[in-house]
């Protein structure tokens, strides 16, 4: 490639189109004026969407990766800019989300001196990026972020952060484009090794009760076709981490639902009486495993897994398999041999049986008078035949929605699912939507949650997003009421909310609404939501002490879980 002659700013954006970047998340200050001003330049070639807090733009990047398997990217400027990005940079590191952020800092001169809108967001950042680095000469513009999007997009995805001096966006370079493919010392993935493979597949044939629990590794390893033909060859039940849904088909015949906290009966208990329990792409965190000493202890543990830094963390693996997901997996089935475990499988679904009566007959069918988060979530679903895209919040909502929603396509399911990001859902759903326009887009918020963000309302009417908006609204911050019930004798301590009129705030924003306070019209509601051609905001008023069951108390082994108080 011949060089140009440019200054740093506009090498920023040349560099993000030769990575394929055309869709940008941001808001613009002092310090990213130069990069701003060059991207006026290429509104031809790439869309930035202005959102209106800089975390909405590090969500919405969020929400645009998880729904494409791109890079999501977003800019910000310096100081309470860049800070503001760090909750979504500790989301996106947990959940393993590629994004590559960009933020302005002040002039290299000024660094250290305390100058205006200067913080160290390197320093602040450090924890929360797979990779970060301060550019305080433009020369260094091609080949940092060449870098960050090789880091952000290899091995475990995670979110890097690129930090770059004003002086630096001003100057001139000649610039050339050479997109990374290797750094020294950083080995994003190791060969899968025969040999693990076969003592993990010798432990699978003689297994008599295995389980499969299947984890966010599956979809970001694009491992969504060998998990089905693995466990449709051994027969094997799939049970799933709450950022492994979608993953398999939910109406699957082996697959058995959620685990952990408030997942499904049958998985937790079982996989306390599975004699094989195979971990792909999943990190056995506490809400999965509860009590970690209680935790699958009569099991052999074959743990798939392309970070090496997660075997043997949490859960001892007797047949570790290091190495991208969907390799190990195809290493694998070649491997197995053929198996039923009907007698198995009927026992998850005699506990499945269990569940609907005490628990999910209540929730998706209720004949009490107030609405539930469930019967919501239940129609949303069926009215799109189970084929929307969810994005959710934080809290009962999140719980509810992912037991009761329906899948039929990976790369379906947006939620933060690690931190547990209050504020996530809105913008989120604004970048799921962008990355996937052909598809139906639901956000799923509680009244708490929503209001965190609720100010990308104004993002959503100005690029007229048409995300179908639906708030569940009991006027509490639910899933900590929960727990006052439940552990603190309801000693509602500072959970009960009132409430803006959430109609009228949406039409302030030009975005059609509506009101749900009765069984008679919520299905006439969200059809006419669905049919609706844009963004519209459903505010359901469900029932103020519903609770979400089962549960595991913190600290409970999964054995332990309960259907109900």
């Amino acid at each position: 490639m011949a060089t140009q002659r440019i200054n740093g700013s506009e090498a920023v954006i040349k560099s993000l189109l030769a990575e394929g970047v055309d869709t940008i998340f941001g808001y613009p200050g002092g310090a990213i004026m130069p990069i701003y001003d060059a991207l006026y330049d290429y509104d031809q070639e790439v869309t930035h969407y202005l959102t209106r807090h800089e975390q909405g733009a590090i969500h919405a990047a969020e929400g645009y990766a998880k729904v494409t398997g791109k890079v999501g990217v977003c800019f910000a400027t310096s100081g309470p800019g860049a800070t503001n990005l760090i909750t979504g940079l500790a989301d996106a590191l947990i959940d393993s989300i590629p994004l590559v952020c960009i933020s302005g800092q002040v002039a290299s001169p000024l660094l250290g001196t305390d100058a205006f809108q200067e913080s160290d967001v390197v320093g602040i950042s450090l924890p929360v990026t797979k990779w970060n680095y301060q550019v305080t000469h433009a020369e260094e513009i091609p080949e940092a972020i060449a870098k960050a999007f090789h880091i952000a997009l290899t091995g475990r995805p995670g979110p890097v952060l690129i930090d770059i001096a004003k002086d630096a966006q001003f100057a001139q370079i000649d610039f050339e484009y050479k997109k990374c493919t290797k750094i020294r010392s950083y080995l994003p993935e190791y060969p899968v090794d025969p040999f693990q493979v076969k003592a993990a597949a010798d432990i699978i044939n003689e297994a008599k009760k295995p389980i499969v629990l299947f984890g966010h590794g599956v979809v970001l390893g694009g491992a969504e076709a060998e998990l089905k033909e693995f466990v449709e060859k051994t027969g094997i039940p799939a049970a799933w981490t709450l950022l492994g849904l979608s993953a398999l088909p939910s109406e699957h015949p082996l697959n058995v639902g959620m685990l952990g906290m408030h997942g499904n009966y049958g998985p937790n208990i079982k996989t306390n009486e599975a004699d094989v329990v195979i971990a792909i792409g999943m990190r056995f965190d506490d809400r999965v495993t509860g009590k970690v000493a209680a935790y699958a202890r009569q099991a052999k543990i074959v743990h798939l897994e392309v970070d090496p830094a997660e075997i043997n963390k949490i859960i001892h693996a007797d047949a570790p398999v290091l190495g991208n997901a969907k390799k190990s997996l195809r290493m694998l089935i070649d491997n197995v041999a053929p198996n039923s475990h009907q007698e198995w499988l009927n026992e998850f679904r005699a506990c499945d049986k269990i569940e609907y009566e005490k628990v999910i007959s209540h929730d998706i069918h209720p004949k009490k008078v107030g609405l539930t988060m469930g019967e919501v979530v239940r129609i949303a679903s069926e009215k799109t035949n189970n084929d929307a895209i969810l994005v959710t919040d934080v809290g009962q909502q999140q719980m509810i929605a992912s037991r009761y929603f329906k899948f039929t396509q990976s790369r379906s399911n947006v939620t933060s699912g690690g931190l547990g990001t209050m504020g996530y859902g809105l913008p989120a759903a604004m970048g799921a939507k962008i990355g996937r326009p052909d598809r139906t887009v639901f956000s799923m918020s509680g009244d708490g949650g929503f209001q965190m963000t609720i100010q990308e309302l104004g993002t959503i009417s100005q690029y007229n997003l048409d995300v179908k908006i639906i708030i569940l609204n009991n006027n509490f911050l639910g899933m900590v009421r929960q727990w006052q019930q439940l552990f603190f004798e309801k000693r509602y301590s500072f959970t009960e909310m009132k409430n803006p009129d959430f109609v009228g705030i949406a039409k302030a924003y030009g975005l059609a609404s509506q009101k749900v306070t009765s069984r008679d019209q919520l299905e006439g509601a969200i059809q006419e939501m669905l049919d609706h051609n844009g963004p519209y905001v459903l505010e359901v008023v469900v029932e103020q002490e519903d609770n979400v069951f089962p549960m595991i108390p913190t600290g409970a082994s999964i054995s332990d879980i309960l259907l109900e108080p």
